[in-house]
């Protein structure tokens, strides 16, 4: 059977290998090879989404963050003002306390100067006046809100008595105030202290 001719190789080719079932071929050397992918681009040449760089999501959030921390801190110098304008007001408040706490004495002072200065006239008198004064000033705590408290034979109680001492009294309840040995002055979270008494007891 005849045989033809190799035909030479094309110049600048490589020899052409057969090809059997099952052979891969090597990637050849004068092909483009696959490199790393690439960020897209936008049309004006710029980078895309992609690109390195913050993201616009990234820039609206640190605005917010910004924002907020701008607000807290406008809010902590404001709630510092409040604080002392707070205590200056009530500075305010007391001094003005103080002042017609003392003005609201002022006439029991010169009402004693007063009996002092009699002091040699008759003595029934002095003790009168002295009771006149006791009972103004008396008048002038009730009037702040601190009433006196000098009851006898009145139920002792634990919130406006102090016991100060015991006796046995069979004509008396058991637990009842004898003598009021100090009054008490005011009640309850308004009260300046309570009385001094003396209680019955059981034999």
């Amino acid at each position: 059977m005849p045989t033809h001719p190799q035909e030479p190789d094309r110049a600048g080719s490589d020899p052409v290998e057969p090809v059997t079932e099952g052979t891969v071929r090597p990637p050849r050397g004068d092909l483009p090879q696959p490199g790393p992918p690439t960020r897209p681009e936008a049309a004006n040449g710029e980078p895309g989404p992609d690109a390195a760089g913050p993201a616009p999501a990234e820039d609206e959030y640190t605005t917010a963050i910004q924002e907020l921390e701008d607000r807290w801190r406008r809010t902590l110098a404001d709630l510092d003002n409040l604080r002392k304008r707070h205590a200056r007001e009530l500075e305010r408040e007391r001094a003005v306390e103080r002042s017609r706490t003392a003005a609201a004495f002022l006439p029991v002072l010169d009402n004693l100067e007063l009996a002092l200065t009699h002091a040699g006239a008759d003595p029934g008198a002095i003790v009168e006046g002295i009771r006149a004064v006791r009972g103004q000033a008396v008048n002038v705590l009730e009037l702040l809100g601190y009433p006196r408290h000098a009851e006898t034979g009145v139920a002792f109680d634990p919130a406006r008595h102090e016991v100060v001492g015991v006796v046995q009294d069979p004509d008396v309840e058991p637990g009842t105030v004898v003598e009021v040995l100090r009054p008490g002055y005011g009640d309850g979270e308004r009260q300046l202290r309570p009385a001094a008494v003396t209680v019955a007891k059981r034999e």
